[in-house]
Order: structure tokens, then sequence, then C-alpha cells
């Protein structure tokens, strides 16, 4: 009797537990510490899934602001998108300061005011890993007569791709970021990590008065953060993934021959005048041979060995080298395997011919013999060139190439504002944590890749703030930031969101197990 009490008993018992267990998962009450991460997973992603309509027409919404940098009148448009970003970020429940900067200097000499910069935080668990994401809300001139076939500042779908100026540099990015986080927000789950915004309006107008500001904050905003993520690129392929742990830099010079005081006649006076065009297309074409080699002396002395170790990185990427050929428009490159033709255009410095000041470029013939003419080119470096190193080799080269002609004309080199390479090591536990979420969402590996672009932003927060940086893209290689079909597939920006997500708890879970490690 007391037998079948006692099991009666525990039988209630049981059903009881069964229940609270019940009514705690369906509220969500507890769900933290009863579901796996896994699971989390799961739920972060259908979420993502059902709201997708309402992150596109929010994205549509950021594209419709005509954000762009780099005309000033224009200005006012940047700083209510700056203002958009703030209102979303307050929204997840994030501590948002405005910053305001110093005034831009305009051609016409006008000062007007740059738009403040966002530093943003959400939680400050000592117990979890700090990752702050840097992204810009500004983006490059954009008319339909350029060559759009649709409205630039209307989002429009075609295909599964949405195009529109800003929908992957870098307004669906930086959405992507917050609708990961929404989402954690929204399920009342417990965000894995403390997280931090740097979002600016002045990245396509060369990112001004942001590096000092955080040089000021280097004590403050950026002193107790882990990792720092940026999302400011785009794929080596239309359909693999990749995290990105190096770009070239820049150096851009201007080459200025001055002849006489007017430009004259060349029937009058051609034929016995030393003119500055011949001397400034001689010197251009001292500058790199037909196989795209750079010939000023020591160029080359600072750049990096090609390992094995690194050649190894190569082997698993994704490159169709004639498709890439159709993607980019040419014939031929200079080169013929993947490897050469993807170390030189990340690891090798280039050298490339931009234009010609002063020069006739209407239709028709001139016939006039200028008098001062400017050459443009840049060099792309690679680490580790230094920057003045690098200004010096190419003034004394051209002053040397100069002389050789008994020139009577004058001859001055300047160098204009340069950006220096960034690269990083994949090891960090970052790369790691992404790896592993590119895996879970798009079920491959993703490629390790560098950039042969220049993206300032990387190496002056690595500078600064002494932190690990990532690049961690989503934008496909057919993505045309910048170009008159600028656009991201419907799939990667929900996709994007989709990883950000996953990183934040891959980063969680990886940090904790370090800290575990060192004690």
């Amino acid at each position: 009797m007391l037998n079948r009490q006692a099991a009666s008993l525990l039988s209630e018992l049981l059903i009881m537990v069964f229940h609270i267990f019940l009514v705690m998962l369906l509220s969500g009450v507890g769900s933290s510490s009863v579901l796996n991460s896994t699971s989390l997973e799961d739920q972060l992603f259908q979420y993502i899934d059902d709201h997708q309509e309402k992150f596109v027409q929010t994205l549509e919404e950021w594209v419709a602001v005509e954000s762009d940098s780099i005309q000033p009148a224009q200005r006012s448009k940047v700083i209510q998108m700056v203002e958009k970003a703030k209102l979303r970020l307050q929204a997840l429940g994030a501590n948002v300061t405005l910053v305001n900067l110093s005034v831009q200097q305009v051609l016409d000499g006008r000062n007007i005011s740059l738009p403040p910069v966002i530093l943003a935080e959400l939680g400050e668990d000592p117990l979890k890993p700090t990752v702050c994401f840097y992204g810009h809300v500004d983006v490059m001139p954009a008319k339909k007569s350029d060559g759009w076939e649709t409205d630039p500042y209307v989002l429009t779908d075609i295909g599964g791709n949405l195009y529109g100026r800003g929908a992957t540099d870098n307004k669906g990015p930086v959405l992507a970021w917050i609708h990961a986080v929404s989402a954690f927000k929204e399920l009342r789950k417990d965000l894995p990590v403390n997280l931090k915004f740097l979002i600016e309006g002045m990245e396509e107008a060369i990112s001004i008065g942001l590096k000092e500001l955080v040089e000021r904050e280097k004590e403050q905003f950026f002193s107790n953060i882990d990792y720092i993520v940026i999302s400011d690129n785009t794929w080596l392929s239309k359909e693999k993934p990749a995290l990105t742990y190096g770009t070239r830099g820049n150096a851009g010079f201007s080459v200025e021959v001055q002849g006489g005081e007017r430009d004259l006649h060349s029937g009058a006076l051609g034929g016995i005048v030393q003119e500055p065009m011949s001397d400034l297309i001689a010197l251009l074409d001292s500058l790199v041979d037909s196989s795209g080699h750079i010939l000023i002396p020591g160029i080359y002395d600072d750049v990096d060995d090609f390992t094995e170790e690194e050649k190894k990185l190569y082997e698993p990427i994704e490159f169709d080298i004639e498709q890439y050929k159709v993607d980019v428009g040419v014939k031929k490159f200079l080169y013929d395997t993947k490897e050469e033709i993807l170390s030189h255009l990340w690891r090798f410095p280039s050298l490339s011919i931009h234009g010609i000041e002063g020069a006739f470029h209407e239709k028709g013939i001139k016939t006039v013999i200028p008098s001062r003419v400017i050459g443009k080119f840049s060099i792309r470096q690679v680490p580790h060139m230094n920057l003045s190193t690098v200004e010096c080799q190419v003034k004394q080269y051209l002053e040397k190439e100069f002389s050789k002609r008994n020139s009577p004309n004058k001859l001055t080199v300047y160098a204009e504002e340069g950006a220096s390479p960034w690269i990083t090591n994949i090891s960090d536990p970052q790369y790691k944590a992404a790896a592993k979420a590119i895996k879970r969402v798009f079920k491959k590996d993703p490629d390790m890749i560098r950039d042969g672009s220049t993206i300032p932003i990387a190496q002056m927060l690595q500078d600064i703030t002494k932190k690990s940086v990532m690049m961690f893209p989503i934008g496909a290689a057919d993505d045309g930031e910048h170009s008159q079909k600028e656009k991201i597939s419907r799939k990667n920006y929900i996709n994007g969101t989709k990883v950000f997500s996953s990183f934040l708890l891959e980063i969680s879970k990886l940090h904790k197990e370090l800290l575990r490690g060192s004690k």
C-alpha cells in the first residue's frame, strides 16, 4: 500500500515538474539555461527568416537617404542618415553618443560641419568578451544619368538582387549587424557578448576627423574591447564566403612638368622647344614595364617573402580565371595561374597610371603644346613597405630619369595623402569563430583572402587600439560597390544577418575557453 502511494506521489511530482518546465520553455523564462547554443541558433535563424521582409523594408528606407559624403550639398542627408542609425541602436537598448567633429573646408573655401560619429555601447558584463563593430552610412555619389538602370536611391529587387546605392557599401552590412542583435532582443535572449558600435558618415571622403577621435577615445571607449570587426568589403567569389586578413595600402603621386609661361602653337614652335608633355610621357613610361614589374629601384626591398606556408592558403581558394576575365571585361591577365594572379593582386605592390591634367581630352584635335602638365599615378603598397620610404624612392628615381633628358623644363614630384597596408593573424580567436559561423550558415568553409584595394580604417584601428581586427564581409564579388550596378543579394543580406548572430555565440564560447585555458 505504501509503495503504491509513493509511486503515485512520485508520478504527480514528475508531472508537476514537467508542467513547470513547459511553462518556462514557452514563456522564454530561464530558457538560456535549459537550451544549448545550437537550439538558440535555430531560434535566431527562424526569427531572421520570419522577419526578412521587414529587414528588406528597413534597407529600402536607408537606401532612400542620399547620404553622399563627397558632395557638400548633401551633408544634411549624411547627418540625417547618422540620426537614423542612432535611433536603430537606441531601439536595441544601446547607450548612444553622437560625437561632433571639427569642420571641413570645401573647395570654395567655406567651412561646413562634419557629420557626427556614433559611439554606442550595449552591455558591460566583465565576464563577456567585448566586440566592437565598425561601419559607415555614407555613400559615393550616384545619379540615374550615370548609367543606372534603376533609380540608385530606390531599392529595387531584380531576380533576388537588391539594387541601390549603399546596398552593399555599407548600409546593408550595418543593418545586418543591427538585425542580428535585434533577433536576440526580440526573442528575449541574453546577448552573449558586450557590443560597441563605431559608425561614421565620412568613410567615402577618407574618414576626415575619425583618426583623431579614435586616438582621443583610446583609453576610454576602446580601452576594454577585445575584438574589432569590419564588414566593408566583399568576397572573392559570387557564391563562396570569405574572411579577409589583409589589404594593400596606397601612395598617390603627382608629377608636374612646367615649360614656358603659356601654351604654344605646335605649328609655329613644334620641333624647336622641349615639350613638357614629351618629358612627362617619358617619365610615366619609365615607372613600370610591360609585365607589370615596377622599375623604381628598391621598391620591392621591404616586401614580405612569399613563404610556402602562405602559398598553401591559396590552394583551397575557389577562383575561376576564365570567369574572372569575363567579370572584369578583359581578354588576358598579366599572369596565368591562380597563385600568380592572386599574389600580384594581394601581396605584391602594383603601380597604376591614372591620368594627365592639363592635356587636351575633348573630341577632335587641338594643335597646342601645353605649357604645364601633371601626371597622376599611385602605388599599392603591401606589408611591410614604408610610406615615407616609398615617397623618397619615387622622387629620387623620377628626378634621376628626368636629368637624363637634359630638359630645360622644371620637374616637381609631390606625394598625395597615402594609406598604409594592413595584415593580421588568421589564428586570432575571432577568425576561428567567424569561420565556424560561416560553416553553420553557408555549409562551407570560408576562403581566407586578402584584398587588393585599400581600407585605411583597418590599419588605423589596429595601430591605435592594439586590438585584433577582422574583416568579415557578406557581399559577393559581383556586388559592384561604387558602380552603377551596386547591389546586395537578398540571400546574402539575410544569411549575413544569420552569420553575424552565429558569430556572436561562437566568439563568446571561444573567449570563455581561452579564459579557462589561461587560468
